[in-house]
């Protein structure tokens, strides 16, 4: 007889989220549903990071390259491509993740830093091509205007085209942190040495784990176009990749939801704060100065150190009991 599978709270909870979300562009106002899909598309992008980053172990310090290698190429396909928008939202994830294969095939055979290190030059390379040719690209003005679907080219239509898309990606990540490839990648991380002493390809598996990550951030790149209907150069700027970084250290690297968390904490703070004061990041710095003082783990990281305490009271407290049994 087969044990019966029992649902996680955890899964119920993201469940119910994702109804609720399927539902907030009919009770909700414009602009909250234009801030619930920039945290989404944020989102996702930090979670792509963070399966390469927290999950794998490698220094990806220029992610957001692949975010607007994906959303630049969704926009020239569209719009000097001729192609349709559909084919176009769909070519942004595949350019982004050959742009990957490229840049950590170089990459893949340094060390921590100088793999960091020449990301960073590399990206700042593709951030140059994005701002100075401007016949293609038309340089810092962006291309905006961006024709679209009359299906996703509402707002409500196109929440419901980033729920949607945003709902199979991270069931796709969740999925492959969960296979043989998924625990490989953490046991990397954790001891690449031991890995590579017991026959594993530590450089393949890395390659793999960025190709994957960078095909997640173009996806991201390309919902951006379904969301903004344009694309610009700061999208690739090398400071965003810091934010980024920072989101996945503020909800925490270790955990799934964390990096979504973090998300949405920044965007809120940029939205809210920063209409308040252009010093917004002044209070961001404040938040992270906090959080590594007493939450390194993340803010979702505090549910893994529970567990941690947790078993370790278990274990110190089991020898008492079976010296009274014994007794």
């Amino acid at each position: 007889m087969r044990p019966q599978r029992t649902v996680s709270p955890a899964t119920l909870w993201a469940l119910g989220l994702w109804l609720a979300l399927f539902f907030a562009p009919f009770v909700a106002g414009r602009f909250a549903v234009y801030l619930l899909g920039v945290i989404l598309v944020t989102g996702l992008l930090a979670m792509s990071l963070n399966l390469l980053v927290g999950h794998g172990g490698a220094y990806q310090f220029h992610h957001a390259a692949f975010y607007g290698v994906g959303a630049y190429t969704a926009a020239l396909c569209i719009t000097k491509g001729g192609l349709p928008a559909w084919a176009g939202l769909a070519a942004g994830p595949l350019a982004a993740a050959l742009a990957g294969l490229l840049i950590g095939s170089l990459c893949i055979r340094l060390n921590k830093l100088y793999f960091g290190m020449i990301q960073i030059s590399l990206g700042s390379l593709l951030w140059i091509l994005a701002l100075r040719w401007y016949s293609l690209t038309n340089g810092d003005d962006g291309i905006h205007g961006i024709p679209l679907p009359e299906a996703i080219a509402g707002p409500g239509g196109a929440f419901a085209c980033i729920l949607a898309a945003v709902g199979l990606c991270l069931l796709a990540m969740h999925r492959i942190l969960a296979s043989p490839f998924g625990t490989t990648l953490r046991a990397i991380r954790d001891n690449p040495q031991r890995c590579a002493a017991v026959g594993i390809d530590v450089r393949r598996h890395q390659l793999a784990a960025i190709v994957i990550a960078t095909f997640f951030a173009g996806v991201a790149g390309s919902l951006f176009v379904v969301l903004e209907g344009s694309v610009f150069p700061d999208m690739l700027f090398w400071v965003y990749s810091l934010e980024i970084f920072i989101m996945c250290l503020l909800g925490g690297w270790f955990t799934f939801f964390g990096p979504m968390l973090g998300a949405a904490i920044i965007v809120l703070l940029r939205t809210l704060v920063g209409g308040m004061t252009e010093y917004w990041t002044l209070v961001l710095g404040v938040v992270l100065i906090g959080l590594i003082f007493f939450l390194p783990e993340g803010i979702m990281g505090i549910g893994h150190r529970l567990r941690l305490y947790r078993r370790r009271a278990a274990g110190a407290s089991s020898p008492r009991e079976n010296g009274h049994a014994a007794g």
